[in-house]
């Protein structure tokens, strides 16, 4: 959920911040497995913690994020691979419109719940994020194909090379060195690193 945060919050410091932001889609099940980490939720009290948490972060990040007693069965039961390959394939073919479809997604599956699994639902997503059909199509047709799997794989494997155990992973290459940051919370300190000043979670 906090990917969702920091997604947003980025996308609003893109032109406030001195900064040239890539999105790099990667897959949080394969970080998950490679560094044996697990989600948070499945410890019940820091699942009853997070789901309340998230409500005070959704309210003050500005985020409709929807959080019911359902939202961890829904994460949990959710495989996003074929969502991340479309994805993938996009970066690939037409990366500009890689933050509007990564957000569409985002608010989909966290304030909408739909099923962002299935293809039919994935171009819907892609229609509601702006892109032309043929593309859409063109990059549904793509995510079975070695070159995305592998396109995704090797994104996935320089997450993990930069240190990264779970999602929000930002990565700042500042001051010829790369700092890796984990959690919405952090992007104040991702400011003081790069040198740029923290105006809330909805700079003017």
């Amino acid at each position: 959920p906090h990917c969702s945060f920091t997604l947003q919050v980025l996308c609003r410091y893109r032109h406030i911040w001195n900064m040239d932001l890539r999105f790099r889609p990667a897959f949080l099940g394969g970080i998950m497995q490679q560094t044996g980490n697990k989600p948070p939720a499945m410890l019940p009290k820091r699942g009853e913690y997070i789901q309340k948490d998230m409500k005070r972060m959704a309210k003050y990040y500005q985020v409709p994020i929807r959080m019911t007693a359902g939202a961890f069965q829904h994460i949990m039961g959710t495989n996003s691979l074929t969502a991340m390959r479309f994805i993938t394939a996009i970066d690939m073919t037409s990366p500009q419109y890689l933050e509007p479809l990564s957000r569409e997604f985002w608010m989909r599956f966290w304030s909408q719940y739909e099923d962002i699994s299935q293809p039919e639902n994935i171009l819907t997503v892609a229609q509601q994020a702006g892109l032309p059909a043929e593309l859409s199509q063109k990059a549904l047709e793509m995510i079975s194909s070695p070159t995305v799997k592998d396109r995704l794989k090797e994104t996935t494997a320089e997450a993990l090379k930069y240190g990264a155990f779970g999602m929000p992973a930002v990565v700042a290459h500042y001051d010829g060195k790369p700092h890796l940051f984990f959690g919405s919370d952090r992007l104040e300190l991702l400011g003081s690193i790069i040198g740029e000043k923290w105006l809330g979670p909805v700079p003017s």
